[in-house]
């Protein structure tokens, strides 16, 4: 058969093709423990009532909002797609997953070296600067006079979401898809883009979800590594 090679070469191509495996997804958290986190909560430290703000109900991961703090990954990713459903509880308030999570207590001495994609309520997509920065187009518009910025403590640290109106009603779920590529972080909240930044100060770090004072559920913690940004 003259063209046997060619056939052998193009099935064993097609073998190859068909056997690299796809980025899988893995749920970072289980449904029924915080296995694989750590938590972070200084009043914890010193106050032996203090209550732990980090509990599992019915499936899901709850931050009862205080006393306030975080719960963190106990590895670290870099390149990767974070998938989020949450809702608040009860009364809206305030939260966020931290990305690129480093030095400890940082920041108020509670939160730890990261950039905060923000989930308070009518806020959502906002990014907060902990002791790490990062660039936006328009940034003296979303973030007030540059001589102000700043990373720590009285600085402006917040760079305002490009949209408004795209959380849902309250008591229903939003999905906050978040991608970290290299020092880029995009941010999307129920389909809409709502934020883009690049030449953060960081590109690698664990991940956190913060108690700061709501009560909010998660019922879907999901990563996917990633090569490329979605458009």
């Amino acid at each position: 058969m003259k063209n046997q090679p060619t056939v052998l070469l193009f099935l064993v191509s097609l073998l190859l093709f068909s056997c690299v495996s796809k980025p899988e997804s893995v749920s970072l958290f289980n449904g029924q423990n915080l296995d694989g986190w750590h938590i972070d909560v200084p009043e914890m430290d010193s106050v032996p009532t203090a209550r732990n703000p980090f509990i599992v109900r019915k499936g899901m991961l709850v931050s009862l909002g205080t006393p306030q703090g975080h719960i963190i990954t106990d590895k670290t990713y870099e390149n990767f797609r974070l998938e989020i459903e949450y809702r608040f509880a009860g009364e809206p308030g305030n939260c966020g997953v931290l990305v690129f999570a480093s030095t400890p207590r940082s920041l108020y001495k509670m939160f730890p070296k990261s950039i905060e994609v923000q989930m308070m309520h009518e806020n959502a997509g906002d990014f907060w600067c902990i002791v790490e920065d990062i660039t936006t187009e328009a940034m003296e518009k979303r973030r007030g006079p540059k001589a102000e910025w700043g990373i720590t403590e009285g600085k402006k640290r917040r760079i305002k979401n490009l949209t408004d109106g795209s959380e849902k009603p309250l008591g229903q779920w939003n999905s906050m898809m978040v991608e970290c590529l290299a020092n880029q972080i995009k941010v999307w909240v129920n389909g809409d883009l709502v934020n883009y930044g690049y030449d953060a100060t960081a590109s690698t770090g664990q991940i956190a979800l913060q108690a700061e004072g709501a009560e909010v559920e998660f019922r879907k913690v999901v990563l996917t590594p990633i090569d490329a940004l979605t458009e």
